[in-house]
């Protein structure tokens, strides 16, 4: 989601290539002559020499200095700059791993390992308690304004909250806040909702 609802909050065009996982086209040769790690996404910029890039922080980073010429979206002085990488770090090494790995134990490890579920559900809480603390005292991330700092914590606070990992949600009503108000913002959206149409099917 934080690629496209990106995209769609800066109005480019783009078209999704969708992969199969369950045969293992993001692991094959076309995707990792891309992408080396074998992931999604990766972005190809067809308006700049194909230029290629991965991970989604590495993306949004991209788009926002290349695309986001008004700084809508992004920030505006060096301070705010280094304050966005500050979060977008903070997802990338401390919301997307440890939520990822709860999913994977809870949803799709062969065996069960109590363990495993504990641990990652608690530190999906202890993110939660951390961006909590942090919005009782602002409303945005990056300050004043929504930024790709916020917006990268969408994909999987939807997971955290669609698959009950809080503990007591009363705790943490900024993030809620938060979170409702990006995912209303039309452009997120209609992202959510083709997902979701996917889905299904």
């Amino acid at each position: 989601m934080n690629v496209g609802g990106f995209l769609e909050c800066l109005g480019l065009d783009y078209q999704h290539i969708y992969m199969d996982f369950t045969k293992g086209e993001h692991k094959g040769p076309e995707h990792t002559k891309l992408n080396p790690n074998g992931r999604v996404p990766t972005l190809i910029d067809h308006k700049n020499n194909d230029f290629t890039i991965w991970e989604s922080c590495a993306i949004i980073t991209y788009l926002a200095d290349k695309y986001d010429t008004e700084r809508k979206l992004s920030a505006t002085t060096p301070e705010d700059k280094f304050i966005e990488l500050q979060y977008l770090f903070f997802q990338a090494s401390g919301q997307g791993p440890y939520f990822g790995q709860f999913g994977w134990f809870t949803f799709f490890h062969p065996e069960k390992i109590t363990s495993a579920q504990e641990r990652y559900k608690n530190e999906i809480n202890r993110v939660w308690s951390v961006l909590e603390d942090i919005l009782s005292k602002k409303e945005w991330l990056g300050g004043s304004k929504c930024t790709i700092a916020d917006l990268s914590f969408i994909t999987w606070n939807e997971m955290a909250i669609n698959t009950k990992a809080i503990d007591d949600p009363e705790k943490y009503p900024k993030v809620f806040e938060w979170h409702k108000k990006m995912v209303e913002m039309a452009p997120v959206k209609k992202v959510l909702e083709e997902k979701a149409g996917r889905q299904k099917h």
